[in-house]
């Protein structure tokens, strides 16, 4: 029978699902997946995207199905001014954004570059605007009015940005968006959690505030410093906020942005909310993403970690083994299938049993031997793998093969 938190490609929690559990959540009828791995993904220290690489990275986003792409922001360079226009030209499906300054000179220049929309920062917290901009409150007011103003009169679908907003004081920031909303522009204002401080507990509140003093579709930004990124975007689509702004992987500044591929898996699998993505694409474009940026992904990283279906454990080999490809799902949360991962497969190390040896010699066509040989080849590879401080190669494992069982086990058999 197929339920909602079991099919074909995941098997998650069926309390995800409880009616006592789903009458907390309110999403919206439409999730749209806002990208910003060209603006905020490149601001983390030592992440450089050339154009080419933008207009890769762009035109990989697209095919997964992204539905806006925020490409840049045009007064950072030259070269992202192109980058964004060349990418605007390519019609790739995706409406494409630029961020801004709330300088009527940086929305000029993303109005110059053909974009759909635009986002539009400014510190919102009288502390940041203090001590960070060392402005006073009213210009940053003045300012916000008069950018958006400029936005609209030049045709930009305008998002507002307020820096720092989790941290404002809320009858300050509640009075700034109320004033931008009214004197100024917004077609949609972020809740931005610049610094990754607030709760995912905290979300609803906050949203309900927004909501009681303005009636805009709202976004959701929030940064990963405390590895809450995902979970507090999950509960502001769960509050009714209807945009996400992801990075590929996580990436961005700090500690990076909620991941695009957390956040729609985790809406597909444990809240039955399809936001449309090609999910057989997630791998690909994490690959793409991480060889322009040279960044260094831990191996077990959920859903794109190079090595999230290597097994090692002796007992989940037994299980791997046992349950074979028909019921797969009661070792993993999601098919390797679903994300466009590489299979399940068991690899050789300290942690190995003997179904791990097993396994290895019926793939090697080398016939399995009595288990007093099993029990040597185990211990050999285990002393190996402590003494390599790591798995064993192909080679390795043959090597050892070769010194229990003798040369004749694996003659032919390349390492």
């Amino acid at each position: 029978m197929i339920t909602p938190w079991k099919s074909d490609g995941w098997f998650v929690s069926p309390w995800n699902y409880a009616d006592e559990v789903r009458t907390q959540l309110h999403f919206p009828r439409k999730i749209k997946i806002h990208d910003v791995s060209l603006r905020d993904g490149e601001q983390q220290a030592g992440i450089l995207f050339t154009k080419d690489e933008k207009i890769r990275i762009a035109e990989k986003l697209a095919e997964a199905g992204v539905h806006r792409i925020e490409a840049g922001m045009p007064a950072v360079s030259r070269q992202d001014a192109e980058a964004i226009t060349e990418i605007v030209k390519r019609n790739l499906g995706p409406d494409i954004f630029a961020f801004s300054r709330c300088m009527k000179e940086d929305v000029k220049r993303a109005v110059d570059c053909g974009v759909r929309g635009i986002v539009v920062e400014i510190p919102s917290s009288e502390h940041i605007i203090k001590y960070a901009y060392r402005w006073p409150l009213q210009k940053a007011i003045d300012l916000s009015i008069e950018a958006t103003r400029f936005a609209k009169e030049n045709g930009l679908y305008t998002v507002f940005f307020p820096i720092d907003a989790t941290r404002a004081e809320m009858g300050w920031f509640l009075d700034l968006i109320a004033k931008v909303a009214t004197e100024g522009h917004m077609d949609a204002l972020v809740v931005v959690d610049t610094f990754g401080g607030i709760s995912p507990h905290a979300i609803p509140y906050l949203v309900k505030k927004i909501k009681e003093r303005i009636d805009k579709p709202l976004e959701a930004h929030f940064h990963d410093d405390f590895g809450l990124a995902a979970a507090n975007t999950l509960m502001a689509l769960a509050a009714g906020v209807e945009v996400a702004h992801t990075t590929v992987t996580s990436i961005g500044e700090r500690a990076g942005n909620a991941a695009y591929e957390d956040v729609v898996l985790s809406l597909l699998t444990m809240y039955g909310v399809d936001t449309g993505i090609n999910y057989a694409k997630l791998c690909e474009v994490s690959r793409l993403v991480r060889q322009f940026s040279g960044l260094e992904t831990p191996s077990n990283r959920p859903i794109v970690g190079d090595m999230l279906y290597n097994i090692e454990s002796g007992i989940i080999t037994s299980w791997f083994r046992n349950c074979g490809p028909e019921y797969a799902l009661e070792l993993v949360p999601f098919h390797w299938d679903l994300v466009g991962q590489h299979p399940a497969q068991v690899v050789m190390g300290k942690s190995s049993g003997v179904d791990s040896i097993r396994v290895w010699l019926v793939d090697l066509g080398i016939p399995v031997p009595g288990a007093p040989e099993l029990e040597t080849i185990l211990y050999a590879v285990k002393d190996k793998s402590v003494q390599k401080h790591g798995l064993l190669t192909r080679q390795e494992f043959l090597d050892v093969v070769r010194a229990v069982l003798g040369p004749s086990a694996v003659a032919g058999i390349a390492g």
